[in-house]
């Protein structure tokens, strides 16, 4: 295996994890903004849960994406663009969005009256950060529309699959796992340290989510996203990244007429790994 690449993948992985970690102890302590119970949310069991997860996500993965060490500046400066743009974007959402107009289409039908939704806000906002982040590591006007494009698009789309406890993150997963190695083959740091940050921070959070304790709602499944769109942007080459494009547009569109939750609920393999770690439905919180 490629040693600079893997070193690489290792110093990404372990500060994602450590400042993911370190950030969730002190918000559950100290929330970054009103108190506990602004966090709070009921999960689709009628259970009482917190948000915190999304901050300590977008708190620690920034933290070690300003300090992970071999990054150039311009991909350093992308990824803290990308996360923290879509993660406070997403807070903002978590906090005072209304659930009047949902998807695109509910949220651009909504502006077209004249009412501008927090969910409108963010759509715009995620994307003029991904159109910004590309432009800090593509080259030419067209790649930085379709990297900017796919970071955004990532961004939007993990947070479709924030339904249930751990999917986000194990879609997450599924993903980065074929960057992380298409980095390791290449022998490059920079793509696999950039695509391990996030999921070191993701896999150390996952506890929470899969206990419904937490979980990352609008922010840690937006910043989620991003990063994976960006590492995605940063490793792959044209065609494969129209093929990542293209497959974030189909999905969206999907979003917006079916229920992912009930394709993968049909689905014995889907389902298989949707459970998996999961609690039975009939099983009661440890810690309740």
């Amino acid at each position: 295996m490629a040693r600079r690449a893997l070193l690489g993948a290792l110093a990404g992985a372990f500060l994602g994890a450590a400042a993911a970690r370190a950030a969730y102890a002190a918000f559950t302590r100290r929330p970054p903004v009103g108190d506990v119970e602004t966090w709070a949310r009921t999960n689709h069991r009628d259970e009482q849960i917190t948000l915190l997860e999304g901050p300590a996500f977008v708190a620690g993965t920034a933290a070690a994406a300003a300090v992970l060490p071999g990054l150039p500046a311009r991909i350093r400066a992308a990824a803290l663009l990308a996360v923290t743009g879509s993660g406070v974007l997403g807070a903002y959402d978590d906090l005072y969005g209304a659930t009047s107009s949902k998807g695109f289409k509910g949220h651009l039908s909504a502006l077209v009256k004249g009412e501008v939704t927090s969910g409108a806000v963010k759509i715009f906002g995620i994307g003029l950060t991904g159109l910004a982040a590309a432009a800090l590591t593509s080259r030419g006007p067209v790649d930085v529309v379709v990297d900017g494009a796919i970071v955004a698009g990532t961004a939007n789309l993990a947070n479709l699959f924030d339904l249930r406890p751990g999917r986000a993150i194990k879609v997450g997963l599924l993903v980065g796992a074929p960057l992380l190695a298409a980095g390791l083959r290449r022998d490059d740091p920079v793509p696999a340290a950039l695509t391990a940050l996030p999921v070191g921070a993701a896999v150390a959070l996952l506890p929470e989510d899969l206990g419904e304790r937490a979980m990352l709602g609008d922010a840690g499944a937006n910043a989620l996203g991003a990063l994976v769109g960006l590492a995605a942007a940063v490793t792959l080459g044209r065609p494969g990244r129209l093929a990542v494009l293209g497959t974030v547009v189909a999905l969206t569109a999907a979003s917006e007429r079916i229920s992912f939750t009930r394709v993968i609920a049909a689905n014995p393999v889907l389902n298989r790994i949707d459970m998996l770690g999961r609690r039975p439905v009939e099983q009661a919180p440890a810690n309740r």
